[in-house]
């Protein structure tokens, strides 16, 4: 069983974080680069499976700048077996069709019984490049799993709808995305961390892959023809109790709209 994760770098949600004023896209080099938390869930996911299953080999792809390798290094730390980044210059500020493409032709390359991602990133949070990569591969999508079950054969997990919950299977290979609750990253011990540092990490390129992708591949581009700084928050007034704070709070909601 070959269980592949897909990973991406993203800019620390507890630090500031800002839009690139010029291209309209995020400014990564505004805040620290770190492991979407949802994959590192997503990798716990297929090492508890591993872990049954020593057999099973994890391999973590990416698709990202060169220095994403430290992403990956985090996440072999975990305990997955190797890991893959897809970089080239051509890729800078793909959308969700190019990021998928990629993707795919990776996997190809890779092989795989199982494909694991997040439901949604914490930078872009669309969604909708794991539903592309099971499109483009011909498998079977099982989206956003609360709870996760993997077998050699399959995967079957729950799925929360309005009014509902569901139980859905798929028969692999297939690609599935996993929420929040699916499961609690476990914490990299010394011995796992020290084994990461000789792990492999195979880097590939676009020619690598044998295919042309990124912004200027696109048949239709989105262009930014505007941007505006958020202007910064303004205090709102302050009310002294002098025997009027009442009638006043009033008057300002009153004002607002808000009663």
């Amino acid at each position: 069983m070959k269980i592949v994760v897909l990973a991406k770098q993203v800019p620390d949600t507890w630090s500031h974080r800002a839009l690139d004023m010029v291209t309209g896209l995020l400014d990564r080099s505004a805040s620290e680069h770190v492991p979407d938390e949802i994959n590192e869930r997503t990798t716990e996911a297929a090492l508890q499976y591993k872990d049954s299953a020593p057999a099973a080999e994890v391999i973590i792809l990416s698709m990202g700048p060169e220095d994403a390798t430290a992403t990956l290094r985090k996440m072999l730390s975990m305990g997955a077996d190797a890991a893959v980044l897809v970089t080239d210059p051509a890729l800078a500020g793909s959308d969700a069709v190019q990021s998928a493409r990629v993707l795919s032709a990776a996997l190809e390359k890779v092989g795989a019984d199982l494909i694991l991602a997040g439901n949604r990133s914490t930078d872009g949070q669309c969604g909708v490049v794991p539903a592309m990569v099971a499109e483009l591969l011909g498998q079977a999508l099982a989206p956003c799993l609360d709870s996760v079950t993997i077998t050699e054969s399959s995967i079957e997990g729950q799925v929360q709808v309005e009014g509902a919950s569901l139980t859905v299977r798929a028969e692999l290979p297939a690609v599935a995305t996993l929420t929040e609750k699916a499961a609690e990253p476990r914490f990299p011990n010394f011995k796992n961390i020290v084994a990461a540092k000789k792990k492999p990490i195979v880097t590939w390129s676009l020619a690598d892959l044998g295919i042309q992708a990124g912004p200027a591949s696109a048949p239709v581009q989105s262009v930014m023809v505007s941007a505006q700084e958020r202007p910064e928050k303004q205090p709102g007034p302050k009310i002294s109790d002098d025997g009027t704070a009442a009638a006043q709070l009033a008057e300002f909601l009153t004002a607002n709209r808000l009663v």
